[in-house]
């Protein structure tokens, strides 16, 4: 073969190729959007999600400044603003600034809670260029009461406005009480961690105290480090902060715990850990691994003269995490336990926290990730809870930690 032929087959080969790469380029960005009616519907519940994520912490001029403007690409209208009941919040389009004083504009419909339709006499400053010939103001409530007001001008109302105010309305009202019911979830959270804090046992800090002190002449660096590690137990357990922290930091902590515990029981409680270095990351409950491994020592303990193993494991599992804490200890009735995670926050304090931590887990999770206890009088207890590894909402808190420097 020639030299010639070799550079019009090279040629040929070239051209095959570029026009392969067209074609796939072209197939890979068409644009496939579906008819019109699929594309408006596509973004209209694109634009209320952008809304809907500013209204998420409730009726604030930040989240309101951030809203208004997609709530007027829902309406279409001139302007759009957004008001508590004593202010403009957020105002969105110009329409000659009279949605800056919107306050007038709505004060019946926050007296009332009735829609009110404007007219130009009540609306519009009469300037030749004033595209503002009218407004529909609906009340915006979260449960039973009137927090604000929505209002939307235009050059004209028509009832099919004034009927999509009313639905924009009603949707920023339903997201305002879902806002609501997530504050109600956080500050109930918020007070049963308050609970556990305060149900840590004075027993066990009376007797980590104790064992400190009895290695203070025999064993002074021990007793140092001992009470070292009750130091960072206890900064760690009552320090002020989120609701969330990591399974690693969890563990940890729970290592102090039983670390003091060892030191107090000696060859009589033996410890197994077994964790799986791709959960360790998991964002978990704030202390929700040490009182169930407070329970199986305390319980475990509790009528056996033997050994006593206290097993903790971390599995992955798809897309959960799992925690296991078990002992082969003394056991229980499944009434006692049943009892137990029924009782009310820090009202039983011979099981620590079990029924707090199974409340704040379904709280966050959903029931699904409640407790699971199994146990018999004379064969030991298995506790173990599933949390997912991505949860909407939950994040770690990233609190500096000033533990002592050994």
């Amino acid at each position: 073969m020639g030299v010639l032929p070799v550079v019009l087959a090279g040629c040929v080969v070239a051209f095959v190729v570029a026009v392969a790469l067209a074609l796939v380029y072209r197939a890979r960005h068409r644009r496939d959007l579906g008819t019109t009616a699929e594309r408006a519907t596509f973004d209209t519940l694109h634009t209320a999600g952008l809304a809907a994520e500013q209204l998420r912490d409730g009726l604030s001029a930040a989240g309101a400044q951030r809203a208004v403007r997609h709530l007027r690409a829902l309406l279409g209208a001139d302007a759009v603003a957004l008001t508590d009941r004593s202010a403009v919040l957020a105002v969105d389009g110009i329409a000659h600034n009279h949605a800056s004083g919107a306050m007038k504009h709505v004060r019946r419909v926050l007296e009332s809670g009735e829609t009110a339709v404007l007219g130009a006499r009540e609306v519009s400053c009469h300037a030749a260029d004033c595209p503002s010939r009218g407004a529909v103001a609906c009340a915006v409530v979260d449960g039973d009461a009137v927090v604000g007001a929505l209002i939307a001008y235009g050059q004209q109302t028509s009832a099919l406005l004034a009927r999509a105010v009313e639905e924009v309305a009603r949707w920023v009202s339903g997201q305002l009480e879902l806002a609501s019911v997530h504050l109600q979830r956080t500050q109930l959270a918020e007070a049963e961690l308050r609970a556990l804090r305060a149900q840590i046992s004075p027993h066990f800090i009376y007797n980590s105290l104790t064992a400190v002190a009895s290695f203070t002449r025999t064993d002074p660096e021990r007793a140092r480090e001992l009470l070292l590690e009750f130091a960072d137990f206890t900064r760690y357990a009552l320090r002020r902060g989120g609701a969330f922290t990591t399974l690693a930091e969890e563990l940890r902590n729970t290592e102090r715990y039983l670390v003091l515990e060892q030191a107090r029981f000696g060859d009589r409680l033996r410890i197994s850990l077994r964790v799986a270095p791709e959960v360790l990351s998991v964002t978990v409950p704030f202390l929700v691994v040490q009182p169930l491994v407070e329970n199986a020592v305390r319980h475990g303990l509790e009528g056996h003269d033997g050994v006593v193993t206290v097993s903790i494991s971390a599995t992955d599992r798809g897309f959960d995490a799992r925690v296991v804490i078990e002992d082969d200890g003394a056991g229980a009735e499944p009434d006692v336990i049943r009892a137990a995670l029924q009782a009310a926050p820090g009202g039983d304090r011979e099981s620590v926290g079990l029924g707090n931590v199974d409340s704040r887990l379904r709280q966050v999770y959903g029931d699904e990730y409640g407790l699971v206890v199994e146990t018999a009088p004379g064969a030991g207890t298995r506790v173990s809870f599933r949390v997912p590894k991505f949860a909407p909402g939950v994040r770690a808190d990233h609190i500096r930690d000033e533990i002592v420097e050994r």
